[in-house]
Parts: C-alpha cells; sequence; structure tokens
C-alpha cells in the first residue's frame, strides 16, 4: 500500500499563486498604490534608443490632474473644437453600450460587449491616428469606429445580424470589420491580431507607403505566445506598428497577476525585445491622445515599434454572458482612483470655459436619443430573433462556382 504523505518539511517548495486584493463582500482598497503627478513625467525625443525609456514602463504618463488641469510636457494643446467632439464621440460610444446591452437582455442579439470606463483608449487613438491608418483592434474598441465616423447602424445591423449586417451573419456580434474605416476584422481568438498587424504594417513599410497600424490586446492576452511572436517580428524588423495593451485589471474572471502583472508592468514587457516601453493613465483622454500621437510620429519616421500600456479599469462585465459581482467588489469600479474619462474630459472643459453642466446634459440626450433613433431604424430591418440574415447567403463568396455537394445542401435545404 502506498504510505500516506508525511508532515510538510519547513523547507519545501511552495508554489505562489496571485491573489486580487478584494473580493464580493470586501472594502476596495487602493491605499497602497502610488502614481507620479499630472505633468511630472518628461516627453522623450521620438528618436530617443529604446534602453533609454527603460524608466517609462514603471511610470505613468499623466497630463489631467483631479481638478481638470492639463499639465506639463505631454499636453497635447488640442483645440476645444477637438476635445469637445472627443467627449462628444465618448457620450455616443457610452450611450450606444448602454443601449446594445439592453438589446441582449431583451433577446435582439446573442452577445454584447460594453467598454464602459474605457472609452478614451479607443477615441483617442481613433482621433491621433491618421485616418487611413490601419487598426486590429481587440472586442473593445467600439469608440475606433465611433471617432472615425463609421455609421452606427450599420453597427447595429452587425449586431443584430439583419438582412443588412455587413458580414451577412458570418461573425458574432460586436466583430466588426470595415476596410474602409481601416478596422481590420476582430477576432475572437485572444491576441492573433497582433501577428496580423506586425505582419501588415511591414508590408506597408516594404511597399514604401506611409501608413501605420495599431493593435489592441487585453492585459490577459500577453501571455499568449503570439504577443510574444509578435513582439518579436516588430523589434527585429522595427516594424512601424503600435502595440496597445489595455489592462483594465481584469481577464474575464481572472484579476492581471494571473497574466503577471503583479511581478512587473505589462510596459516593461517591450525592455526585452529593444521596444519603447510607455504606459499611461488610460482614464486621461489627453494623455492617451499624446502617447499614441508620440508612438505614431515615431512609427512613421522609420524608429520602429512602440509599447503601450494604458492603466484603467473594466467598469461593466467582461460581456453579457458574465456577472463580475461573482469575484469582484461590487463598488470596485466606483471607487478606481484615476476617475471616470467621460467626467474628467468633461472637467477639463469646464474648467477652461469651453463647456457647461447645461451643455453637457445636451449632449448626453443627444447621443442617447441619436442611438435610439438609429436602433429604431435598425429593428425595422430586424433582429436576431426576426428578420436575421437570409441563410442561403451561407452559400455566397467563398467558391466562384459552387460544388455540386454544395449546391444538393443548398437545395435541400430550401435556400
Amino acid at each position: 500500500m502506498d504510505q500516506a504523505p508525511g508532515p510538510r518539511r519547513s523547507n519545501a517548495l511552495s508554489l505562489h499563486v496571485p491573489a486580487p486584493r478584494a473580493r464580493p463582500g470586501d472594502k476596495p482598497d487602493f491605499s497602497g498604490w502610488s502614481f507620479p503627478e499630472p505633468g511630472a513625467t518628461p516627453r522623450p525625443d521620438i528618436d530617443a534608443p529604446a534602453f533609454e525609456l527603460r524608466d517609462y514602463a514603471y511610470g505613468l504618463v499623466r497630463v489631467l490632474d483631479m481638478e481638470g488641469n492639463a499639465l506639463g510636457p505631454w499636453a497635447p494643446h488640442l483645440s476645444p473644437d477637438a476635445m469637445r467632439r472627443a467627449l462628444k464621440h465618448m457620450l455616443l460610444t457610452r450611450a450606444f453600450d448602454e443601449r446594445m446591452h439592453r438589446a441582449q437582455r431583451q433577446g435582439k442579439t446573442s452577445f454584447y460587449m460594453q467598454s464602459l470606463g474605457e472609452e478614451a483608449i479607443a477615441v483617442a487613438a481613433g482621433m491621433a491616428l491618421s485616418p487611413d491608418d490601419m487598426c486590429f483592434p481587440s472586442y473593445r474598441q467600439q469608440g475606433l469606429l465611433i471617432a472615425r465616423e463609421y455609421p452606427l447602424i450599420d453597427m447595429m445591423h452587425q449586431i443584430y445580424s439583419n438582412a443588412r449586417d455587413p458580414l451577412k451573419g458570418r461573425q458574432l456580434p460586436i466583430m466588426y470589420s470595415s476596410k474602409r474605416a481601416g478596422f481590420f476584422t476582430i477576432s475572437g481568438n485572444l491576441a492573433t491580431q497582433l501577428p496580423i498587424a506586425v505582419g501588415w504594417s511591414m508590408a506597408s513599410a516594404y511597399s514604401g507607403d506611409m501608413r501605420i497600424a495599431a493593435a489592441w490586446v487585453g492585459d490577459g492576452a500577453t501571455a499568449e505566445g503570439d504577443f510574444h511572436s509578435a513582439m518579436t517580428f516588430a523589434a527585429v524588423y522595427r516594424a512601424p506598428v503600435i502595440i496597445n495593451v489595455t489592462n483594465n485589471q481584469w481577464a474575464i474572471s481572472s484579476f492581471q497577476g494571473i497574466a503577471g502583472g503583479d511581478n512587473t508592468t505589462f510596459a516593461a514587457r517591450g525592455i526585452g525585445y529593444g521596444v519603447p516601453p510607455l504606459r499611461v493613465d488610460g482614464n486621461d483622454f489627453l494623455a492617451v491622445y499624446a502617447v499614441t500621437q508620440w508612438a505614431a510620429e515615431r512609427a512613421r519616421a522609420n524608429l520602429g515599434p512602440t509599447l503601450i500600456e494604458h492603466f484603467s479599469y473594466r467598469g461593466g462585465p467582461h460581456s453579457t454572458s458574465d456577472d463580475p459581482a461573482r469575484y469582484r467588489p461590487a463598488d470596485e469600479y466606483r471607487c478606481w482612483p484615476l476617475g471616470d474619462p467621460i467626467e474628467r474630459l468633461k472637467q477639463h472643459l469646464v474648467s477652461i470655459g469651453e463647456w457647461s453642466e447645461d451643455q453637457h446634459r445636451a449632449a448626453q440626450e443627444d447621443a442617447a436619443e441619436t442611438v435610439r433613433a438609429t436602433g429604431r431604424e435598425a429593428e425595422k430591418i430586424g433582429t436576431l430573433t426576426e428578420g436575421a440574415h437570409p441563410r442561403s447567403s451561407m452559400f455566397d463568396d467563398v467558391y466562384k462556382d459552387l460544388p455540386w455537394h454544395l449546391r444538393q445542401q443548398r437545395d435541400e435545404s430550401g435556400s
């Protein structure tokens, strides 16, 4: 018979399993966290070598303080009109998310993912990049499309998989694709878009083009092999690409420490590859705009890639299939020490006399009404349960001449 294990020795090996600071029922506690003061981080020249930028992986680029003042060398000095446009894009993104989340609960679509609390990350990039730069998003960058003024109704048609779905019902809801908007097809497989983005940017450079690429992944996806393959190729070939890591603290129900975020920052992963690392307050629109602009200028000057970690917080559930109350305190988002991106940009505009509470309420109402009206039009065409895209289209767009066995299946299906 096998002998029962003896008592554990005092010097025995032990396995470390990272654990979040708080679980449901606990009080959120960010008291041990510290951040550089807004405006305190120097802005390096775009041709600074990567080894000189090492410390940027451990700091945090901040422009807006909590009173709404824009401080320091990273302040992008955007016009009031540009900032008002950015604020309206973020308000529209949030209103769109709220309605589509409700639509899923009403059975009109099967799935949805909000970007609550992360609107600045996508909207700032959408405005800082050139319109013809190619974006390789993850599934919380709907603000890119909104900032590029892609039609809301086409986004809704895709979510509802109705007869006017640009993707003909062949993609999961929210996995948009638009060549015209420079928005590469979203993949549900994590990090697969990174090697594609690097390859696309290499092809752009090889052909003598001027367009760069930008890609986004979450903190959890940095543990995927595709992340490291992409970083290797980007570094070796000095690909004109920006690799964005959204550290929103949670990868579905796994907190960021499971992907290595407790040991170091995600930006620090660029150091070993010789890729310049930047870490930015993802809830500060002006800071995100500034670091994206810096990385884009560097890429366009043939100086290679940049890795940007956006330090933020996922305000809502991972998706409509998720219940965050099962793994984190219910009020943790409200306690996030870096605030809300919409409120912070609003506060800045108010502080410089370019916005008011009345204007803000009107903008919120306008965004909500725009989404409501668009939703009514989209639902006239159909939803997942009523008026979905015809099944017969599954036989289209693959073969020039449909093989006999598929013709037979099409005929048998009554399509």
